[in-house]
C-alpha cells in the first residue's frame, strides 16, 4: 500500500485529501508546515508528497528543496493557485513531479498521483539482472540462456555512458525493464526518469506532454505548462513504442538529439536541455522508413546502441526459472503459498509457443494461482488458460453472430436491389471494423492503425471515405457507415 504525505496549512484540505486518498486505497500521512513535513520524510520516507506552495514559515519552494536534497527520487506533487505559478514551474524545473492548480479537479489529481508513484516506483526499485528465481526481488530479467547473457552484457557497457540506446523486442519482452535497468546502472540515476508511451497517449495531446506549451498557444491553454522533457532535465526519458510516434513530432525529437534543446507549443523560446533518450519499440522500423511512416535520420540517431530483447521461444530453457519466479511473485501478491507444479505442467511450460512472451506465461500462471487455490498445477490447469486466451479473440457468442450475419446477408440478397451489393456490403463491414478499433483505443488513430495491421496514412484514408470521427465511431453497425 503506497504511503502519501500531504504537506498543507488548510485544515479543510487536508482532512479532505485523507478522506479521499483513504477511499481509493492509500496510507495517508500529513503535516500542517514545512517543517513538520521534512521531518516527517526524515522519519519515514513517503512513497509520494503533495505539497503546497504557500506556507507559514517555510515556503514550498524552500521545502522542496529540502526534499529533493535528501531524497532525490522522491515524486513530489506541487498545489498552486493562480497568482503562484510562477512558483511551481520553478519547483518542476527543479525536478518535482509536475504541479496542480487550485481548486483542482478531483479525476485530474487522482490521475496525476497515479502516474507520480509509477514513475516514483520506476526510479526507486531495482531491476536485478541475472537473478536467481529464489532469490529476486520484485523487478528481476530472469535467465541464463546465451541469448540473455548478451542483453546483461549490453546493459551493462552503455548503462554508465550517456549514449542514445534504442531497444528493439516484441511484446512482452521486457522491454521496459531493460530501460530501468539502463537507467538505475547510469550515471544519472539520481535524476529523474519519466515514462512516456507514445501509444497510449492521442496524438493530440503527445506533442505538449512531451514540450510543454506557453500561455495562450492554444484554446484552454490558460497559464504555461512544463513538459515531461524539461522536467527530465539531467535525467533519463524513455520514449516506449516510438515506431508508433506521429511523423510531425519525430523532427521534434530529432531536434532534441542533435541540438539538445526544443521549444514549448506556442513559444519562442529556445531551451537547452540535457536528457538522455532511451527508446523501444516492437515495430519494423526499416520497413516504416520505406512507407514514409518513421525518419530515416531519426532512426539512425536513436540506434547509437541497439539492444534486442529475444522471444521466449528463442531462450526456452528460461521457461522454467521464469516460471518459478513468477508463481513465487504472484503468489506473494496475492497471499498465497507457493503450490508445486508438476514435471508434465513443466514439459508442457517449455513445448507451448508463448506469442505473447513472457507477459503471457505470467499471466497465464497468475490465472492459474488463482483458480487453482494451492492445489499442484497440472497440464491440463495451463492448457485451458492459454485456450481461453485464445479463444477471446473470437466473438463472445459466436453462433449468434454468425446467425446474425447470415440473416442480413440473405434478406440483402433476396431483396436483390443494390447493383453493387459486393462493394456496399465490404463498405459497411470496413467502416463497422475501424469504428470498433476506434472505440477499443480510445479514438488513438495510431493504435488503431497498428490493430487493424494498415498505416496511418491508409487509416485515415478509410476515416475520410466514410466519414468517421471518433464520436461517430459509438454508432451502432445498423446506423451504417
Amino acid at each position: 500500500m503506497n504511503t502519501i504525505l500531504v504537506i498543507d496549512d488548510d485544515d479543510q484540505l487536508r482532512k479532505s485529501f485523507e478522506k479521499l486518498l483513504s477511499q481509493e486505497g492509500y496510507t495517508v500521512r500529513s503535516a500542517a508546515s514545512g517543517e513538520a513535513g521534512i521531518q516527517a520524510v526524515q522519519e519515514s520516507c513517503p512513497d509520494l508528497v503533495i505539497l503546497d506552495v504557500r506556507l507559514p514559515g517555510m515556503n514550498g519552494l524552500a521545502v522542496f528543496e529540502r526534499l529533493h536534497e535528501k531524497e532525490p527520487k522522491l515524486p513530489v506533487i506541487i498545489m498552486t493557485a493562480f497568482g503562484t505559478t510562477d512558483t511551481a514551474i520553478k519547483a518542476t524545473k527543479m525536478g518535482a513531479f509536475d504541479y496542480i492548480l487550485k481548486p483542482f479537479d478531483i479525476p485530474d489529481m487522482l490521475n496525476t498521483i497515479n502516474k507520480a508513484l509509477s514513475a516514483g516506483r520506476f526510479m526507486r526499485t531495482p531491476v536485478q539482472l541475472n537473478s536467481l528465481p529464489d532469490s529476486a526481488g520484485r523487478d528481476a530479467m530472469i535467465g541464463k540462456s546465451p541469448a540473455m547473457q548478451e542483453v546483461y552484457k549490453a546493459i551493462g557497457r552503455v548503462a554508465a555512458t550517456d549514449a542514445t540506446v534504442l531497444i528493439r523486442g516484441e511484446s512482452g519482452t521486457g522491454k521496459e525493464l531493460a530501460a530501468r535497468a539502463i537507467y538505475q546502472h547510469s550515471q544519472r540515476a539520481n535524476r529523474p526518469f519519466l515514462v512516456i508511451n507514445c501509444v497510449a497517449i492521442p496524438d493530440t495531446l503527445l506533442e505538449s506532454e512531451l514540450f510543454g506549451y506557453e500561455k495562450g498557444a492554444f484554446t484552454g491553454a490558460a497559464h504555461r505548462r512544463i513538459g515531461k522533457i524539461e522536467q527530465a532535465n539531467g535525467g533519463t526519458i524513455f520514449l516506449d513504442e516510438i515506431g508508433d510516434m506521429p511523423i510531425n513530432l519525430q523532427a521534434k525529437i530529432l531536434r532534441l538529439l542533435q541540438e539538445r534543446c526544443i521549444e514549448r507549443l506556442g513559444g519562442r523560446e529556445t531551451i537547452g536541455v540535457d536528457v538522455r533518450i532511451v527508446a523501444a519499440t516492437n515495430r519494423n522500423l526499416e520497413q516504416m522508413i520505406t512507407t514514409g511512416e518513421f525518419r530515416e535520420d531519426l532512426y539512425y540517431r536513436l540506434k547509437v546502441v541497439t539492444i534486442w530483447l529475444p522471444t521466449l521461444s528463442q531462450r526456452v530453457e528460461d521457461i522454467l526459472s521464469l516460471a518459478n519466479y513468477l508463481m513465487a511473485k504472484h503468489a506473494a501478491e496475492l497471499g498465497l503459498e507457493v503450490p508445486p507444479i508438476t514435471k508434465e505442467a513443466l514439459a508442457t511450460l517449455k513445448q507451448l509457443p508463448w506469442p505473447g512472451n513472457v507477459r503471457e506465461l505470467s499471466n497465464t500462471l497468475q490465472k492459474a494461482l488463482i483458480f487453482n487455490r494451492g492445489a499442484p498445477l497440472r497440464p491440463e490447469d495451463i492448457l485451458s488458460i492459454v485456450r481461453e486466451d485464445q479463444g477471446r479473440s473470437a466473438p463472445s457468442d459466436s453462433e449468434s453472430y454468425e446467425e446474425g450475419l447470415r440473416q442480413w446477408v440473405r434478406d440483402e440478397l433476396r431483396n436483390n436491389q443494390n447493383e453493387h451489393l459486393f462493394e456496399s456490403a465490404t463498405d459497411r463491414f470496413a467502416a463497422f471494423l475501424i469504428k470498433e478499433a476506434l472505440i477499443f483505443t480510445d479514438g488513438n488513430r495510431s493504435k488503431a492503425a497498428k490493430l487493424l495491421g494498415i498505416t496511418r496514412p491508409t487509416l485515415h484514408a478509410k476515416i475520410d471515405k466514410y466519414r468517421l470521427t471518433f464520436k461517430t465511431a459509438i454508432d451502432h453497425f445498423n446506423d451504417g457507415p
